[in-house]
This record gives structure tokens, sequence and C-alpha cells, in this order.
């Protein structure tokens, strides 16, 4: 089996979307995912009636790395598939406020792992 990996850790969007979107781009080809993600940025597709822009972003940058780490090892592009798309929990940190007794928010993160096969 060929696999190529791509991943990116502690991203600010949101894990609910994250999920939603590795989902819906998982078992297809990469070229599929990649032009469905760019519906979803541009607007031009929804899922469910949502576009998940922040999110679709993110996971395109992160495909196209993958795709890029596949041409790297000699596979070939038209044969790739995404073979797993996860988004995980990443930690939670808290955004600081200018003074002293007023408590920052928490801010979540998310960990998105794509690994791609050629079949």
């Amino acid at each position: 089996m060929k696999v190529a990996v791509g991943k990116n850790n502690d991203l600010q969007i949101s894990l609910q979307n994250s999920v939603i979107v590795c989902k819906a781009i998982k078992g297809k080809k990469t070229d599929k995912a990649a032009v469905l993600l760019e519906g979803l940025v541009d607007g031009e597709r929804s899922l469910d009636g949502k576009f998940y822009t922040n999110a679709a972003k993110e996971i395109l940058k992160i495909l196209n790395t993958t795709v890029a780490n596949a041409k790297v090892k000699g596979y070939d592009d038209s044969k790739l598939y995404v073979k797993t798309a996860r988004a995980n929990k990443g930690f939670v940190f808290i955004k600081p406020k200018s003074r002293f007794k007023f408590r920052g928010r928490k801010a979540k993160s998310s960990s998105i792992v794509i690994e791609v096969e050629e079949r």
C-alpha cells in the first residue's frame, strides 16, 4: 500500500465543522475532494445548507500538502484517493484580556490528519 500523510496541529477552527467536512471528502478521489472544498470556500456548494468556509479552507491546504507529499514519493496523481480524513480535539487555552481581574475566553483548537492512498 502506497500512503502519503499530511497533517496540521492546533488549528483555530471548529472541531464539529471539521468532522463534517472530513466525512464529506473521505473515500473520494483527491481531484473531486479538492473541487468540493473549493466550492465550499467560494460559496458555490453546501453541505446540509452550510458552507463551512473556515474549516474547508484549512482542510484544502492540508489536502494540497498531502498530494504534494505523494508526488515527491513518486505516486501517480490520477490514482490518489483520500484514505482517511480525521479531525481530533486539540488543546484549550485562554485568550487574555487587558486587565488581570477580567477572565479571558477559552479558545479551542483542532488537529487534522489526511492520508492519501494510491489505488
